[in-house]
């Protein structure tokens, strides 16, 4: 009996949830979703899954979802494994054309694949791609002295369209095409924000292994304005790593992304808090003032 009670209890609970989502699927159908996917879930294979399966049902449920990863912590094991030595400038690693081709085979070959077999697993359609297919991204030197890393310098968003209108999930490895058929390497942030960008995307996600932007007493903030995040950084409360997340944000809003939302990748099914519940999750950023209803 007491079975019974609790089963009733949690289908009950179910039912409620899906029908408190309903305005916010309503909301984002047909909507692009660019979502930053890296971290501890990349390496864990039950927190990949629990991703995948909330990719699909996004996109099953209207979402256009694109996926950009990165990487790192492969690339590095793979250089060790080859006993491939790095230089460093100012802290960060110089890529060489050596290093570039372990960059390019772990990244487009070995972590790009992952994701996308987790995803078809899960009943989805997704397709691998770098930023190097279809003219996606174009390059320019980021630093000199760093090599083959790259930053975005203009993005051809066209062969996404034509994925999206196939029921497709894309999911980009970070590299990019350069002069005279050169291939570089760059931050899995910028290019979802260049992406994010050059789509008009309706959300851009970045995916970390924090809960998002944290105020002077170490709360996390659900709402900023893009005002806010400079006088938190100016203040040295948004400093470290969380730096280039929230530049990638401002840049992404700049170019036309309706808003950003920076949270844990780590807390299972992330995603959909955010996009189909009243709370959502992390720290959402936009110009406009906080949201009042699922259709603002």
């Amino acid at each position: 009996m007491k079975k019974q009670i609790a089963m009733t209890r949690d289908s009950v609970a179910t039912a409620r949830t899906l029908s408190e989502a309903l305005p916010y699927l309503q909301r984002y159908t047909g909507a692009i979703v660019v979502i930053k996917f890296g971290g501890h879930a990349m390496g864990d294979s039950d927190a990949l899954a629990s991703f995948a399966r909330d990719i699909v049902l996004m996109r099953q449920v209207g979402v256009n979802p694109v996926i950009v990863h990165g990487g790192g912590p492969m690339i590095n094991e793979m250089l060790k494994r080859l006993d491939i030595t790095s230089e460093f400038v100012r802290g960060k690693r110089v890529t060489d054309a050596a290093t570039m081709e372990v960059v390019e085979m772990v990244l487009s070959g070995v972590v790009n694949k992952r994701i996308v077999q987790a995803i078809n697993d899960e009943g989805g359609k997704a397709v691998g791609l770098s930023g190097k297919d279809a003219g996606l991204i174009q390059c320019v030197a980021d630093d000199p002295e760093l090599g083959l890393v790259g930053r975005p310098d203009k993005v051809n968003p066209e062969v996404l369209h034509h994925l999206f209108k196939a029921g497709m999930i894309p999911v980009l490895a970070p590299l990019g095409s350069g002069p005279e058929g050169a291939t570089f390497n760059i931050n899995g942030d910028t290019v979802a924000g260049a992406i994010a960008g050059a789509l008009k995307a309706d959300r851009l996600l970045l995916l970390t292994d924090v809960s998002g932007v944290k105020d002077a007493s170490g709360q996390v903030v659900t709402q900023l304005h893009p005002d806010q995040v400079r006088e938190l950084t100016d203040q040295g409360i948004i400093a470290g790593g969380m730096i280039p997340k929230t530049e990638t944000a401002l840049a992404a809003i700049e170019a036309g992304v309706r808003a950003v939302v920076i949270l844990d990748g780590r807390a299972p099914n992330a995603c959909l808090l955010e996009l189909f519940t009243d709370h959502g999750a992390g720290s959402l950023i936009r110009k406009t003032e906080p949201r009042v209803t699922p259709l603002d």
